[in-house]
Protein backbone atom coordinates (compact mmCIF):
# COMPACT_ATOMS: atom_id res chain seq x y z
CA UNK A 1 0.00 0.00 0.00
CA UNK A 2 1.34 3.08 -0.81
CA UNK A 3 2.02 5.91 1.95
CA UNK A 4 -0.59 8.28 2.35
CA UNK A 5 2.05 10.62 3.42
CA UNK A 6 5.18 10.17 2.50
CA UNK A 7 7.93 12.52 3.62
CA UNK A 8 8.32 16.22 2.85
CA UNK A 9 11.40 17.30 0.51
CA UNK A 10 12.90 18.98 3.24
CA UNK A 11 12.15 19.70 6.99
CA UNK A 12 12.83 23.50 6.44
CA UNK A 13 13.38 25.63 3.60
CA UNK A 14 14.97 29.25 4.12
CA UNK A 15 15.10 31.72 1.13
CA UNK A 16 18.08 33.82 1.14
CA UNK A 17 21.92 33.14 1.73
CA UNK A 18 22.74 36.20 3.95
CA UNK A 19 23.99 36.32 7.88
CA UNK A 20 20.50 35.73 8.92
CA UNK A 21 19.89 32.76 6.36
CA UNK A 22 23.16 31.11 6.94
CA UNK A 23 22.50 31.55 11.16
CA UNK A 24 18.87 29.89 10.54
CA UNK A 25 20.03 26.88 8.17
CA UNK A 26 23.38 26.06 9.75
CA UNK A 27 21.91 25.96 13.82
CA UNK A 28 18.92 24.04 12.35
CA UNK A 29 21.21 21.75 9.90
CA UNK A 30 23.24 20.65 12.81
CA UNK A 31 20.37 19.43 14.91
CA UNK A 32 19.93 17.26 11.90
CA UNK A 33 17.22 18.74 9.76
CA UNK A 34 16.75 18.14 6.46
CA UNK A 35 17.70 22.14 5.25
CA UNK A 36 17.49 23.76 1.58
CA UNK A 37 18.44 27.34 1.03
CA UNK A 38 17.59 28.74 -2.50
CA UNK A 39 19.74 32.38 -3.06
CA UNK A 40 18.89 34.01 -6.32
CA UNK A 41 22.85 34.44 -7.16
CA UNK A 42 24.57 32.38 -8.60
CA UNK A 43 27.83 34.12 -6.42
CA UNK A 44 26.95 34.92 -3.07
CA UNK A 45 29.25 37.37 -3.08
CA UNK A 46 28.24 39.05 -5.90
CA UNK A 47 25.87 42.57 -5.67
CA UNK A 48 26.07 43.10 -2.04
CA UNK A 49 23.67 45.20 0.18
CA UNK A 50 25.32 45.38 3.18
CA UNK A 51 28.78 46.72 4.25
CA UNK A 52 29.83 43.98 6.41
CA UNK A 53 31.19 45.79 9.48
CA UNK A 54 30.78 43.45 12.52
CA UNK A 55 30.46 44.14 16.11
CA UNK A 56 32.62 42.71 18.51
CA UNK A 57 29.67 40.72 20.19
CA UNK A 58 28.98 39.02 16.87
CA UNK A 59 32.88 38.50 15.95
CA UNK A 60 33.09 36.90 19.50
CA UNK A 61 30.11 34.98 20.27
CA UNK A 62 28.67 33.48 17.25
CA UNK A 63 29.84 31.33 14.05
CA UNK A 64 31.36 34.37 12.59
CA UNK A 65 34.96 33.92 15.05
CA UNK A 66 35.94 31.35 13.09
CA UNK A 67 35.89 33.75 10.12
CA UNK A 68 40.01 33.42 8.75
CA UNK A 69 42.08 36.66 9.84
CA UNK A 70 42.88 37.55 6.41
CA UNK A 71 39.08 38.47 5.77
CA UNK A 72 38.57 40.96 8.26
CA UNK A 73 40.53 44.27 10.01
CA UNK A 74 40.04 45.23 13.62
CA UNK A 75 39.03 48.89 14.02
CA UNK A 76 39.20 49.77 17.94
CA UNK A 77 37.97 53.76 17.19
CA UNK A 78 34.78 56.27 16.13
CA UNK A 79 35.91 59.23 14.72
CA UNK A 80 32.45 61.61 14.71
CA UNK A 81 32.19 64.53 12.46
CA UNK A 82 30.06 67.16 12.79
CA UNK A 83 28.43 69.34 9.89
CA UNK A 84 31.20 71.48 10.20
CA UNK A 85 33.62 68.84 10.13
CA UNK A 86 34.68 69.07 13.60
CA UNK A 87 35.44 66.06 15.12
CA UNK A 88 36.20 63.90 18.24
CA UNK A 89 37.65 60.68 18.68
CA UNK A 90 35.52 57.80 20.50
CA UNK A 91 36.95 54.49 22.22
CA UNK A 92 35.56 51.96 24.65
CA UNK A 93 38.30 49.68 26.40
CA UNK A 94 38.40 46.52 24.95
CA UNK A 95 35.80 46.98 22.06
CA UNK A 96 36.45 47.10 18.68
CA UNK A 97 34.51 46.26 14.88
CA UNK A 98 35.73 44.56 12.33
CA UNK A 99 35.56 45.56 8.68
CA UNK A 100 35.63 42.68 6.07
CA UNK A 101 36.21 41.15 3.24
CA UNK A 102 32.32 41.11 2.31
CA UNK A 103 32.36 39.14 -0.86
CA UNK A 104 34.71 36.86 0.98
CA UNK A 105 33.21 36.33 3.78
CA UNK A 106 29.76 35.25 2.07
CA UNK A 107 31.65 33.04 -0.12
CA UNK A 108 33.03 31.20 3.00
CA UNK A 109 29.52 31.11 4.82
CA UNK A 110 28.11 29.55 1.48
CA UNK A 111 31.19 26.87 2.62
CA UNK A 112 29.97 26.75 5.95
CA UNK A 113 26.57 26.05 4.75
CA UNK A 114 27.67 23.02 2.89
CA UNK A 115 29.90 21.73 5.44
CA UNK A 116 27.30 21.43 7.53
CA UNK A 117 25.34 19.37 4.91
CA UNK A 118 22.67 22.09 4.38
CA UNK A 119 21.50 21.79 0.57
CA UNK A 120 22.39 24.98 -0.62
CA UNK A 121 21.16 26.15 -4.55
CA UNK A 122 22.54 28.88 -5.74
CA UNK A 123 21.17 30.73 -8.70
CA UNK A 124 17.52 29.55 -7.75
CA UNK A 125 14.83 32.15 -6.85
CA UNK A 126 11.73 32.27 -4.75
CA UNK A 127 9.12 32.27 -7.21
CA UNK A 128 5.71 31.37 -5.26
CA UNK A 129 4.60 28.54 -2.71
CA UNK A 130 1.62 27.31 -1.33
CA UNK A 131 0.08 25.86 2.05
CA UNK A 132 0.28 22.37 2.04
CA UNK A 133 -1.04 20.25 4.63
CA UNK A 134 1.21 21.33 7.68
CA UNK A 135 3.60 22.68 6.12
CA UNK A 136 4.37 24.62 2.09
CA UNK A 137 4.84 23.74 -1.24
CA UNK A 138 8.18 25.73 -2.88
CA UNK A 139 8.29 25.86 -6.52
CA UNK A 140 11.27 23.94 -7.45
CA UNK A 141 11.63 22.15 -3.77
CA UNK A 142 8.50 20.58 -2.92
CA UNK A 143 6.81 20.65 0.02
CA UNK A 144 8.72 21.09 3.48
CA UNK A 145 7.44 21.54 7.02
CA UNK A 146 9.19 25.30 7.54
CA UNK A 147 9.35 27.94 5.74
CA UNK A 148 12.13 30.52 6.43
CA UNK A 149 12.09 34.27 4.32
CA UNK A 150 15.24 35.91 4.66
CA UNK A 151 15.59 37.14 1.50
CA UNK A 152 16.02 41.19 2.78
CA UNK A 153 14.03 44.51 3.08
CA UNK A 154 11.43 43.63 0.30
CA UNK A 155 10.56 40.06 0.92
CA UNK A 156 9.07 37.99 -1.82
CA UNK A 157 8.21 35.47 1.32
CA UNK A 158 6.28 38.00 3.45
CA UNK A 159 3.96 39.06 0.39
CA UNK A 160 3.76 35.80 -0.48
CA UNK A 161 2.62 33.85 2.89
CA UNK A 162 0.68 37.23 4.30
CA UNK A 163 3.28 37.98 6.51
CA UNK A 164 4.32 41.60 7.93
CA UNK A 165 6.52 43.69 5.62
CA UNK A 166 8.70 46.52 6.42
CA UNK A 167 7.09 50.17 5.67
CA UNK A 168 10.08 52.27 6.68
CA UNK A 169 13.55 52.61 5.19
CA UNK A 170 16.78 54.37 4.35
CA UNK A 171 18.49 54.42 1.17
CA UNK A 172 22.01 53.75 1.71
CA UNK A 173 24.89 53.58 -1.41
CA UNK A 174 28.42 52.81 -0.84
CA UNK A 175 31.61 53.01 -2.91
CA UNK A 176 34.46 50.63 -2.66
CA UNK A 177 38.22 51.97 -3.45
CA UNK A 178 40.88 48.70 -4.15
CA UNK A 179 43.75 48.61 -2.69
CA UNK A 180 43.30 52.20 -1.19
CA UNK A 181 44.35 53.25 2.43
CA UNK A 182 43.07 56.04 4.59
CA UNK A 183 45.44 58.26 6.61
CA UNK A 184 43.95 57.26 9.39
CA UNK A 185 43.22 53.41 8.52
CA UNK A 186 42.78 52.72 12.73
CA UNK A 187 38.86 54.78 13.28
CA UNK A 188 35.49 54.39 11.80
CA UNK A 189 34.93 57.66 10.45
CA UNK A 190 31.31 58.86 10.71
CA UNK A 191 29.96 61.89 9.50
CA UNK A 192 26.52 63.61 10.39
CA UNK A 193 25.01 65.94 7.91
CA UNK A 194 21.85 66.87 6.90
CA UNK A 195 22.80 67.83 3.72
CA UNK A 196 23.88 64.53 2.68
CA UNK A 197 22.73 62.51 4.84
CA UNK A 198 19.25 63.66 6.15
CA UNK A 199 18.13 60.92 8.41
CA UNK A 200 21.57 58.69 8.58
CA UNK A 201 24.80 59.47 8.74
CA UNK A 202 27.98 58.83 6.02
CA UNK A 203 30.82 56.85 7.09
CA UNK A 204 34.71 55.77 5.85
CA UNK A 205 36.82 52.61 6.79
CA UNK A 206 39.33 50.84 5.80
CA UNK A 207 38.78 47.10 5.08
CA UNK A 208 41.10 44.49 4.53
CA UNK A 209 41.22 44.87 0.52
CA UNK A 210 41.06 48.90 0.15
CA UNK A 211 38.39 51.65 1.56
CA UNK A 212 34.93 51.41 1.69
CA UNK A 213 33.11 54.94 1.82
CA UNK A 214 28.97 55.65 1.64
CA UNK A 215 26.28 57.68 3.21
CA UNK A 216 22.44 56.64 4.12
CA UNK A 217 19.67 58.55 3.94
CA UNK A 218 15.62 58.58 4.74
CA UNK A 219 13.61 57.03 1.64
CA UNK A 220 10.65 58.53 1.33
CA UNK A 221 8.81 56.84 -2.19
CA UNK A 222 6.84 59.82 -2.68
CA UNK A 223 9.71 62.51 -2.69
CA UNK A 224 12.85 59.88 -4.03
CA UNK A 225 16.21 61.80 -3.50
CA UNK A 226 19.06 60.29 -5.12
CA UNK A 227 22.22 60.25 -2.46
CA UNK A 228 24.51 62.42 -3.25
CA UNK A 229 27.97 60.39 -2.61
CA UNK A 230 30.21 61.50 -4.77
CA UNK A 231 29.45 65.06 -3.12
CA UNK A 232 29.99 63.82 0.62
CA UNK A 233 33.35 62.23 -0.28
CA UNK A 234 34.58 66.06 -1.88
CA UNK A 235 33.07 67.74 1.22
CA UNK A 236 34.47 65.10 3.50
CA UNK A 237 37.19 62.76 1.78
CA UNK A 238 39.76 64.64 3.10
CA UNK A 239 38.96 65.36 6.63
CA UNK A 240 38.10 61.51 6.92
CA UNK A 241 41.79 60.39 5.42
CA UNK A 242 40.70 59.62 1.74
CA UNK A 243 43.63 59.86 -0.80
CA UNK A 244 42.79 62.13 -3.80
CA UNK A 245 42.07 61.17 -7.41
CA UNK A 246 40.51 57.68 -6.74
CA UNK A 247 38.13 55.96 -8.58
CA UNK A 248 35.62 53.68 -7.38
CA UNK A 249 35.50 50.06 -8.39
CA UNK A 250 31.99 48.00 -6.70
CA UNK A 251 29.34 49.74 -5.84
CA UNK A 252 26.56 48.90 -3.15
CA UNK A 253 23.24 50.01 -3.14
CA UNK A 254 19.59 49.04 -1.19
CA UNK A 255 16.74 49.66 1.05
CA UNK A 256 17.75 49.24 4.95
CA UNK A 257 14.93 48.70 7.07
CA UNK A 258 14.68 51.51 9.86
CA UNK A 259 11.42 51.16 12.05
CA UNK A 260 12.30 47.87 14.15
CA UNK A 261 10.60 44.64 13.96
CA UNK A 262 7.74 44.11 11.21
CA UNK A 263 4.16 43.04 12.86
CA UNK A 264 3.04 39.06 12.30
CA UNK A 265 6.99 38.28 10.90
CA UNK A 266 5.64 34.48 11.94
CA UNK A 267 2.32 32.59 11.06
CA UNK A 268 1.91 29.12 9.79
CA UNK A 269 4.85 28.01 9.92
CA UNK A 270 6.38 30.57 7.88
CA UNK A 271 8.77 32.66 9.96
CA UNK A 272 10.56 35.96 8.18
CA UNK A 273 14.16 37.00 10.08
CA UNK A 274 17.11 39.44 9.19
CA UNK A 275 16.00 42.18 6.84
CA UNK A 276 13.09 40.81 5.73
CA UNK A 277 11.37 40.65 9.81
CA UNK A 278 12.96 44.63 10.24
CA UNK A 279 15.71 42.78 12.38
CA UNK A 280 17.74 45.85 11.88
CA UNK A 281 18.71 48.82 15.01
CA UNK A 282 16.75 51.86 13.74
CA UNK A 283 19.47 54.10 14.63
CA UNK A 284 22.58 52.70 13.45
CA UNK A 285 21.51 50.23 11.33
CA UNK A 286 23.17 47.90 11.68
CA UNK A 287 22.10 44.76 11.73
CA UNK A 288 24.65 41.41 11.42
CA UNK A 289 24.60 40.38 15.05
CA UNK A 290 21.29 41.12 15.77
CA UNK A 291 20.11 38.80 12.19
CA UNK A 292 22.56 35.98 12.87
CA UNK A 293 21.47 36.00 17.00
CA UNK A 294 17.77 36.20 15.54
CA UNK A 295 18.06 33.50 12.59
CA UNK A 296 20.07 31.34 14.68
CA UNK A 297 17.30 31.49 17.46
CA UNK A 298 14.65 30.73 14.90
CA UNK A 299 16.70 27.33 13.13
CA UNK A 300 17.35 25.69 16.66
CA UNK A 301 13.49 26.62 17.60
CA UNK A 302 12.38 24.94 14.28
CA UNK A 303 14.38 21.92 15.09
CA UNK A 304 13.40 21.54 18.83
CA UNK A 305 9.89 21.69 17.93
CA UNK A 306 10.54 18.65 15.18
CA UNK A 307 13.02 16.84 16.93
CA UNK A 308 11.57 17.34 20.86
CA UNK A 309 8.37 18.69 20.43
CA UNK A 310 8.87 21.87 21.86
CA UNK A 311 6.57 24.74 21.79
CA UNK A 312 5.68 26.31 18.35
CA UNK A 313 8.76 28.00 16.48
CA UNK A 314 6.45 31.12 15.76
CA UNK A 315 6.62 32.39 19.65
CA UNK A 316 9.93 32.01 19.91
CA UNK A 317 10.67 33.83 16.73
CA UNK A 318 8.18 36.80 18.08
CA UNK A 319 9.74 36.53 21.57
CA UNK A 320 13.63 36.51 20.33
CA UNK A 321 13.14 39.48 18.20
CA UNK A 322 14.68 42.71 19.77
CA UNK A 323 12.50 45.49 20.40
CA UNK A 324 14.43 48.26 20.14
CA UNK A 325 12.99 50.58 22.25
CA UNK A 326 15.17 52.67 23.08
CA UNK A 327 16.20 53.26 19.72
CA UNK A 328 12.97 53.34 17.86
CA UNK A 329 12.49 56.41 20.06
CA UNK A 330 15.95 58.00 18.83
CA UNK A 331 14.98 57.32 15.15
CA UNK A 332 11.31 59.32 15.51
CA UNK A 333 13.23 62.19 17.52
CA UNK A 334 16.53 61.94 14.67
CA UNK A 335 14.15 62.07 11.80
CA UNK A 336 11.95 64.99 12.97
CA UNK A 337 14.27 67.11 14.73
CA UNK A 338 17.74 66.88 12.65
CA UNK A 339 19.19 69.93 12.06
CA UNK A 340 23.36 70.66 11.87
CA UNK A 341 23.54 73.43 14.28
CA UNK A 342 23.34 71.19 17.45
CA UNK A 343 25.84 69.37 16.36
CA UNK A 344 28.33 71.77 15.77
CA UNK A 345 27.41 73.03 19.02
CA UNK A 346 27.24 69.99 21.09
CA UNK A 347 29.95 67.95 19.53
CA UNK A 348 31.70 67.90 22.77
CA UNK A 349 29.43 68.13 25.08
CA UNK A 350 29.00 65.55 27.85
CA UNK A 351 24.55 64.40 26.53
CA UNK A 352 25.80 63.86 22.81
CA UNK A 353 29.35 61.72 24.22
CA UNK A 354 26.76 60.07 26.49
CA UNK A 355 24.59 59.41 23.26
CA UNK A 356 27.68 58.71 20.64
CA UNK A 357 28.72 55.86 23.44
CA UNK A 358 25.16 54.29 23.45
CA UNK A 359 24.84 54.03 19.63
CA UNK A 360 28.20 52.76 18.93
CA UNK A 361 29.55 51.24 21.50
CA UNK A 362 26.47 49.32 22.98
CA UNK A 363 26.51 51.55 26.93
CA UNK A 364 30.17 51.18 27.25
CA UNK A 365 32.15 54.47 28.32
CA UNK A 366 34.10 55.54 26.57
CA UNK A 367 37.35 57.21 26.33
CA UNK A 368 36.82 60.36 24.76
CA UNK A 369 40.36 61.99 23.34
CA UNK A 370 39.47 64.98 23.75
CA UNK A 371 38.47 68.05 21.01
CA UNK A 372 40.50 68.11 17.74
CA UNK A 373 41.51 70.58 15.36
CA UNK A 374 39.16 71.59 12.62
CA UNK A 375 40.86 69.53 9.42
CA UNK A 376 40.50 72.72 7.51
CA UNK A 377 42.60 74.16 10.39
CA UNK A 378 45.62 71.30 9.84
CA UNK A 379 48.89 71.88 7.56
Amino acid sequence: MADPSPLPAADLVVVGASFAGAACAIAAAQRGLRVCVLERKRDPGEKLRTTGIIVKEAAERTLLNRLPSRMTRQVEEVRLYAPSLKQVALAAPGYYFLTTDTPAVMRWLAEQMRANGVDLRLGAAFNACERSGDGWRVDGVGTTRFLVGADGARSRVARRCGLGEVRQFLYGIEYEFPGAVLARPEALHCFISKRYAPGYIGWIAQSPTGIQAGLALRHDPAHARAPDIDGFLLRAGRAGGLPRHLRPGHTRAGLIPCSGPVFDMARDRAILVGDAAGIVSPVTAGGIHSAWEHGWAVGRAIAAHLRDGAPPPEQVAVEAAPRFRAKRALRWAYDRLQFDWPFDLLLHSPPLRWAAERVYFHKRGSQGSGELDHPRRRN
